[in-house]
């Protein structure tokens, strides 16, 4: 019995260990390889990312952060990109295309904006099903920090400062 408990508190242990991972996101992984389509046709890989601090957002027109948080990411975008920062936002497979081009176009998003339409993309950064949400890659292509929901903008603003200073 004692056993079974054990094993029980162990296997607990872990998911918990791997939820704060994917929630507080903490450590690093490398992005996983993807291919994002563009609005205007083209296309970017993850290994296009290396070299520039990037924001990869998963979003969606129909949530509701998603669509208040936009103002922050234009503004974060327009203060770092400059400085080799950028933002890559990621439309949800459920979200009609005709509305994601409608939504960049009329709220003049200045950064990349893809369209996941197979949902591929979603799997591959960790089965995303909850949007806004949002990582952080490094120069290196790695994951340094994700956010489900909404980012503490000022405290992104400190880490994006911090990883544009790395060489």
């Amino acid at each position: 019995m004692r056993i079974t408990h054990w094993l029980a508190g162990a296997a607990l242990a872990a998911c918990a260990a791997a939820a704060g991972w994917i929630v507080l996101g903490t450590g690093t992984a490398a992005a996983p390889p993807s291919t994002f389509v563009l609005l205007d046709g083209s296309r970017q890989t993850t290994a296009d990312l290396r070299g520039k601090v990037t924001l990869v957002n998963f979003w969606a027109t129909s949530c509701v952060t998603c669509v208040a948080e936009m103002p922050e990411l234009i503004a974060t975008y327009d203060k770092y990109k400059g400085q080799g920062y950028d933002t890559l936002a990621v439309a949800m497979s459920y979200d009609p295309p005709s509305y994601v081009v409608n939504f960049a176009d009329s709220r003049k998003l200045p950064f990349k904006v893809a369209i996941d339409n197979t949902g591929a993309i979603a799997q591959a950064w960790g089965d995303i099903k909850l949007t806004p949400s949002t990582f952080v890659v490094n120069k290196r292509g790695e994951i340094v920090k994700s956010y489900v929901g909404a980012p503490d903008f000022p405290e992104l603003h400190k880490l994006i400062e911090r990883l544009l200073a790395e060489t």
